[in-house]
């Protein structure tokens, strides 16, 4: 909880902070290393190491923020070097202790923060005191934070708490540090923690010497490559982990950085040293020197298993649960991306609409799980052999469609919606009784005055209920006057009967 510290104890605490000798010091690459580990991680605009001292508190490292200091009274560290673990503020606005924060309602517009206290230990001040500062990520919208990205702040923290610690004892590691600007290998080499928090985060460290085009990695990247720790490859040979088509992007992104300056950061499928087949992530930024690239540091991830979940909440979207067919959301993409490419290059397309007949009255005879039954049939016959060129789909119930691009297949769209009525007649039996289902198919080619998918799919519906008219169980051509096929359901098996009258009736409104 927060307190007021007393005046003894702040003054201990300021001594404290004192004895580092670390305020107003010159920004330290590790410890920007951490921050941009920090921001990259949590996917926030800001991150910073704050250190509050009497009356401000100051940035030893940054991340996304232009300013070295700020006035204690608006800072949230202040707050949060009183708690033992970590503050968050899910939406500084309707907080209390911030709503009024000049920060919140001013330009910097601070609406998360999450602040882990750092108590690094110092010789005859206790352990517990409040904090000299905090590891802290801010972001510009409320958010809340995952337990993991939790953990991995805390980490991060503990990791800061002994490079602090190690700047009292290592007045040549650190002058060295500060000098010739070392990188983030360097730093897991000299700082154990470091090196956990990589394990712990699935991330490696390298960097790539550009005048000799050699590489260093952390243990983590050896260990997400599959190889021994010990000298990494050559720079060629390491490329070679990518899979071929995707090495001339790593390449590109290289050079961009190299002998551009641009930073990259990309995803891209990995074969590991025993042939496993990964997702990785690659972060990369140039080091320069008076202004021109001498190397590259980045970081190394595995998110095979993120990707993996991703992929899967993207196939259930696109995905009919019941039949394993495209949906109506998936179908529209694809309809869209076909369109395009008939009006810019004149491609081929047709469009067939597929209605059920006699499905109502397999539901209402032997129940839904044999009506269930009829849509895997129908799905599972719609993926044949012969229709593998086209694009089938589930619209809704018992709606189907198929998208015709092959320019074979649309040349010959009277044999293609032939075969496809015969390969959807089905016959469900239960009990000794049995009912038949089959298609009527209403289908439209692409022509050059079209300039909406609606009106596609307008044309075929009226082609599907002139088939309906003439006889169930057949298909028409929008613009064509012949009935192609002819095998129409027995009285007493057909679940619809044509309108009365022979009218066709109005078409179908399919809602989007």
């Amino acid at each position: 909880m927060d307190t007021v510290t007393p005046g003894d104890t702040e003054t201990t605490r300021l001594a404290k902070l004192a004895s580092f000798h670390i305020v107003d010091t010159p920004q330290e690459h590790d410890f920007d290393t951490i921050t941009w580990l920090a921001q990259s991680l949590m996917g926030c605009p800001v991150a910073l190491v704050s250190l509050v001292d009497a009356d401000r508190q100051w940035f030893k490292s940054r991340q996304g923020m232009d300013i070295t200091c700020t006035p204690r009274d608006q800072a949230f560290c202040a707050h949060a070097i009183h708690h033992d673990a970590i503050m968050v503020v899910e939406d500084a606005t309707i907080d209390p202790r911030f709503a009024d924060n000049p920060l919140v309602t001013g330009e910097a517009g601070v609406r998360f923060y999450a602040g882990v206290p750092l108590r690094p230990h110092a010789p005859g001040f206790g352990d517990d005191l409040p904090a000299i500062g905090t590891l802290c990520i801010i972001d510009r919208k409320p958010r809340k934070l995952a337990e993991t990205h939790a953990a991995i702040l805390r980490d991060l923290a503990a990791v800061v708490c002994r490079m602090i610690e190690a700047r009292r004892s290592a007045v040549v590691a650190q002058a060295l540090l500060r000098e010739a600007g070392q990188h983030a290998h360097e730093m897991d080499r000299k700082n154990r923690q470091l090196r956990q928090a990589e394990r712990l985060a699935g991330i490696g460290s390298w960097w790539l010497d550009v005048a000799e085009q050699r590489v260093e990695w952390s243990e983590q990247v050896y260990a997400i490559h599959g190889l021994p720790v010990h000298t990494p490859p050559p720079l060629d040979a390491a490329l070679r982990f990518y899979p071929e088509g995707d090495r001339a992007m790593v390449v590109r992104c290289l050079e961009g950085a190299t002998q551009r300056g641009e930073p990259f950061d990309f995803e891209s499928d990995f074969i590991t040293a025993d042939g496993r087949i990964r997702r990785v992530r690659s972060i990369g930024e140039p080091e320069c020197i008076d202004g021109r690239p001498v190397g590259v540091i980045g970081v190394f991830q595995d998110i095979t298993d993120r990707h993996t979940r991703e992929e899967q909440l993207r196939h259930s979207a696109s995905t009919d649960c019941l039949t394993g067919l495209p949906n109506r959301a998936a179908f529209e993409l694809r309809m869209e991306t076909a369109l395009m490419a008939s009006r810019a290059q004149g491609a081929p397309l047709a469009l067939l609409v597929i209605d059920l007949d006699g499905f109502k009255e397999v539901n209402d005879r032997f129940g839904h799980d044999a009506g269930d039954e009829v849509l895997r049939a129908v799905a599972e016959r719609m993926r044949g052999r012969q229709f593998t060129q086209s694009f089938a789909a589930r619209l809704g119930g018992d709606e189907f469609v198929m998208l015709v691009t092959r320019p074979r297949d649309c040349a010959r769209l009277d044999e293609v919606i032939g075969d496809l009525l015969r390969s959807l007649r089905y016959t469900v039996e239960r009990g000794g009784l049995s009912r038949s289902v089959s298609a009527t198919i209403g289908a439209a080619r692409f022509e050059t005055e079209l300039t909406r998918a609606d009106v596609l799919l307008r044309h075929a519906d009226l082609a599907l209920y002139q088939a309906k008219r003439d006889c169930r169980g057949t298909g028409r051509i929008f613009g064509q006057g012949h009935v192609i096929g002819g095998t129409q359901l027995r009285s007493g098996q057909a679940a619809d009967q044509p309108a009365a009258n022979g009218s066709p009736g109005l078409p179908r409104m399919r809602r989007s």
